[in-house]
């Protein structure tokens, strides 16, 4: 399979240099030249077997190509040690709760397959150390770091907006040490994601190490979420509710949702997609206007969702980009709603008192949308993405209750934090790295 730019200026590429490269030469986003489809037949099976063996089927279709059938098969079910349930929460909504794994957030599934599959090519090329750069929002760094700990030939270098991240998900990632580096960005989430970027284009630093990323622009990171959408929808089928599936995803930079379009496009049955938004909401308006404008993210509740310029937007786009109305037909596709601080506590508190359950900011988002999104006959699920415990403050504060920290969590709060402060211009970052 070879691997093509959204920008569609750049050399075609191999399995293996997409995942090492991150980011094409010409500033685009890696994408397979076709999607496979997966059999009818084997998707209605697919309720009769474990989640472990629901990923392999799916990884088989994005790699089988590339990598050896029993090679590929124990990359996945290393990475997959748990479960995402779904649970009932209120009449015709349902939540896929994907914080079940070691950092107790969505993002551990691409995380640790992409690591053990950089680890892979490493060994299998004898690749020089390659450096992994990620810009976090939130999960994202916490999910990379403990995925690539200890992981020989790679070495992380997490990039986070300074005050913007809750205080356990900077623990996740700052008191790691090791192959993993803290660079706290006197900025934005949208600077650190800017830094990764020209770093990948800087011709010095590209001499000096070798690259790559982790965050969602990584095909390695992002395509393996498309795991959980088929065990969501054969968790739901065992129980006959998997007809007119409505799915929700709280999104900031978009790769949760595209890897669950690309679902829709291996052939799993969902009617349709909902975004989920917080302030940050260039992707409600483009469906609105049908212009895309990126402009600075501003700091909500839904911290992981402060993205004012979502970089998979390129690939959702450009995966209509060939039909004859593509901007129509994602609107067919994908709805979008958009809710301020006021509305996520409201929801919050509304979902806790009438059912108990404790939603965090994001998924309070995700559940809303549905609320919002779903017509009579539909079944609704929307993704909540982390553990609330990771979100304590604002949970305890919203509910009005001291919500129990997981033993997981709470070995990060004893850690030691370890971080290198930098600004926000990308000469002093670039100095930093050619320092190492």
């Amino acid at each position: 399979m070879k691997y093509y730019s959204t920008n569609k200026k750049a050399p075609l590429a191999s399995l293996e240099e997409a995942v090492v490269k991150g980011l094409a030469g010409d500033r685009g986003l890696y994408m397979p030249e076709r999607i496979d489809m997966i059999d009818e037949e084997v998707i209605a099976d697919m309720k009769n077997h474990s989640f472990q063996e629901i990923a392999c089927v799916v990884a088989r279709a994005f790699f089988e190509e590339d990598i050896e059938p029993e090679v590929l098969d124990e990359i996945v079910r290393d990475t997959l040690s748990f479960e995402t349930p779904v649970v009932h929460v209120e009449d015709n909504i349902y939540s896929l709760e994907l914080f079940h794994g070691p950092t107790l957030a969505f993002k551990d599934v691409g995380a640790r397959f992409m690591a053990r599959l950089l680890g892979y090519f490493i060994r299998k090329e004898g690749l020089r150390q390659v450096n992994v750069l990620v810009a976090t929002s939130g999960d994202t760094g916490s999910a990379v770091a403990n995925g690539f700990l200890g992981v020989e030939g790679i070495h992380v270098y997490v990039l986070y907006p300074k005050g913007k991240v809750s205080p356990i998900q900077e623990c996740q990632f700052t008191t790691l040490g090791r192959n993993i580096t803290a660079l706290e960005i006197d900025g934005t989430f949208d600077d650190c994601q800017a830094l990764v970027k020209a770093a990948f284009m800087d011709k010095a630093l590209n001499e000096h190490m070798t690259l790559t990323s982790a965050n969602s622009i990584n095909v390695a990171r992002f395509l393996p979420q498309a795991f959980y959408y088929f065990n969501a929808y054969a968790q739901l089928d065992r129980e006959g509710k998997a007809d007119e599936l409505v799915v929700c995803v709280p999104s900031g930079n978009f790769g949760n949702l595209t890897a669950g379009v690309f679902a829709y496009w291996m052939g799993l049955p969902v009617k349709r997609f909902v975004a989920a938004n917080n302030r940050n909401d260039v992707f409600c308006e483009y469906l609105r206007t049908g212009v895309y404008t990126p402009r600075p993210s501003v700091q909500t509740l839904a911290n992981a969702m402060d993205v004012g310029d979502p970089s998979n937007f390129a690939r959702i786009y450009d995966l209509f980009d060939g039909f004859t109305k593509p901007f129509e037909l994602i609107c067919q596709l994908i709805s979008a709603h958009r809710f301020t601080d006021e509305d996520i506590v409201r929801t919050m508190r509304r979902v806790y008192e009438a059912t108990g359950y404790v939603l965090d900011p994001h998924g309070a988002c995700g559940f809303q949308g549905l609320v919002e999104a779903l017509t009579p006959g539909e079944i609704g699920v929307f993704l909540e993405t982390a553990h609330p415990a990771k979100f304590k403050s604002v949970v305890d504060d919203v509910l009005g209750i001291d919500l129990e920290i997981p033993p997981t969590l709470r070995a990060f709060l004893d850690g030691q934090k370890q971080s290198v402060e930098l600004g926000p211009d990308f000469e002093g970052f670039k100095a930093y790295l050619l320092s190492r």
